[in-house]
C-alpha cells in the first residue's frame, strides 16, 4: 500500500467537505445576480466570508477570496509596489517561489533587500533592524517555512516594525491549522492562505487585507470582492475553504499532537535503525508537520526515486520546484552552496498517517542505505 508523506505539498480533500460541495451544487447562481438564485449564492458567499473572518479575528470586509495563495501573495506584493514610487521592500532568502519570483519580476519597480537565514533556519532579525529604512514600504515573510517547517520570529518582527510605517505581509500557508493564526495578534497588515494545504480543494485561497491598507486591484473586471478582484466568485470552493478552515481550527490541537508524535517517532526510529542523517534547521522551533533531513550518503534525486519505487511519496522541497531537481534555495541560504542542498528531503506528516506508515518509511530508508553501503 502506498504511503504519502508529502502533506506540505498538498492534502486530500476531506470527504465530508467534498460531499458538502456536491450537495451544494444546485445553488449555482451568480452572486452578482439580483434574482433569488443569485441572492442565495450571495448569502452563502457572505456567510463563508464571515466565518473565515471570525477564525482569523478579522472583519468580513478584510477578506478577499483568490484562486490560491500564489495569487494572494502576488496581490499583496504587487498592490503595495504599485502604490509607491520604487519603494524599498524587505523579504527573506527562504520565501516560497510565489514571493521570491514576484519580487524578481519587480526589480525595475522596487528596491528589494533579501535577509538570510541562519543554520537554525530562522531569519536574522538583527539584519532586519539594519535593513529597515524610512522608505521601507513592506516586509514580506512567511510564518512557517514550507521546506524546513521552522517557525519565523513574527512577534519579534512585529515589535521591530512598530517604529516604522512599513506594512507586514505574512505568508501563513503552512501555519494555519498547526498553530494560532490571529491577524491582530500577529500584527499582520496582509496575510495569505490556501485551502489545499488544509484538506480543502485546490484553486481557492484568500488574502486578508487590513481595512487600513489600500491596494490597487491586480485583476480588473467587475466589482466583485468590493472592487478588489474582478471575476465571478467561486462560491462552492469558497464555502469548501471556509469549512476546511473551521475544521482545521477546531481540530488543530488534536491534529498537531498526532503530527508531532509521528515526527518524533520517525526521528527516534530512524536513529535506532542507524541510518545516518542530520536535521536541517532547529527541530525545536519547527511546526508539528514538517521535518527536513540531510542524508550525506545519497543524492536526494536518487533517494526520492528509490522511495517512489517503494510506493513512498516525498519531495526534496517545495512542490513548485520539486520537478526541476534544483538545489534548495532555502538550504543554500542556511548552509551555503554545500552538498546539503542536494542531499536533503522534506518529510511532511498528517494526522491521517499511522505508526505503521512511519515504520515502513524507516524500513525503506534503511534498506536503501544498506544497499548503497555494500
Amino acid at each position: 500500500m502506498a504511503i504519502y508523506a508529502d502533506y506540505a505539498a498538498t492534502t486530500p480533500v476531506d470527504k465530508e467537505i467534498l460531499k458538502m460541495v456536491i450537495d451544494g451544487a444546485d445553488a449555482f447562481g451568480n452572486p452578482s445576480s439580483i434574482h433569488k438564485a443569485g441572492k442565495l449564492a450571495k448569502a452563502n458567499l457572505e456567510k463563508s466570508r464571515r466565518d473565515v473572518a471570525s477564525l482569523l479575528n478579522a472583519s468580513p470586509a478584510e477578506i478577499i477570496f483568490t484562486s490560491g495563495a500564489t495569487e494572494a501573495n502576488n496581490m499583496a506584493i504587487r498592490g503595495v509596489v504599485k502604490r509607491h514610487h520604487r519603494p524599498h521592500i524587505i523579504t527573506t532568502e527562504i520565501e516560497h517561489a510565489s514571493v521570491l519570483n514576484t519580487f524578481k519580476s519587480l526589480t525595475a519597480d522596487a528596491d528589494v533587500t533579501y535577509l538570510p537565514a541562519g543554520e537554525n533556519g530562522v531569519v536574522d532579525t538583527t539584519a532586519l533592524r539594519s535593513a529597515l529604512r524610512e522608505d521601507t514600504a513592506l516586509v514580506s515573510i512567511m510564518l512557517v517555512n514550507n521546506e524546513t517547517g521552522v517557525m519565523q520570529p513574527i512577534y519579534e518582527i512585529r515589535e521591530i516594525l512598530a517604529g516604522y510605517d512599513a506594512l507586514l505581509h505574512i505568508d501563513a500557508v503552512q501555519a494555519f491549522g498547526h498553530m494560532a493564526v490571529d491577524v491582530k495578534d500577529l500584527g499582520a497588515d496582509l496575510l495569505s492562505l490556501s485551502a489545499h494545504k488544509i484538506y480543502g480543494p485546490k484553486g481557492i485561497g484568500l488574502l486578508y487585507k487590513s481595512k487600513d491598507v489600500r491596494l490597487d486591484p491586480m485583476i480588473t473586471g467587475g466589482s466583485q470582492e468590493r472592487d478588489a478582484r474582478g471575476g465571478t466568485e467561486n462560491g462552492l470552493w469558497i464555502q469548501a475553504m471556509a469549512e476546511a478552515m473551521k475544521r482545521a481550527s477546531d481540530e488543530s490541537t488534536r491534529r498537531s499532537l498526532k503530527e508531532m508524535q509521528l515526527k518524533e517517532r520517525f526521528l527516534n526510529t530512524l536513529t535506532v535503525a542507524e541510518v545516518p542523517f542530520e536535521v536541517n534547521g532547529d527541530v525545536n522551533q519547527s511546526a508539528s508537520h514538517i521535518i527536513n533531513l540531510y542524508f550525506p550518503w545519497s543524492q536526494a534525486e536518487f533517494l526520492l526515486t528509490a522511495l517512489d519505487m517503494a510506493d513512498i511519496y516525498l519531495s526534496a522541497g517545495s512542490a513548485c520546484h520539486a520537478g526541476t531537481l534544483e538545489p534548495s534555495h532555502v538550504l543554500e541560504s542556511m548552509y551555503g552552496k554545500a552538498e546539503r542542498s542536494t542531499k536533503s528531503i522534506r518529510f511532511s506528516f498528517s494526522y491521517l498517517m499511522t505508526d505503521e506508515d512511519i515504520e515502513h518509511i524507516v524500513e525503506a530508508l534503511k534498506d536503501i542505505y544498506e544497499r548503497l553501503m555494500k
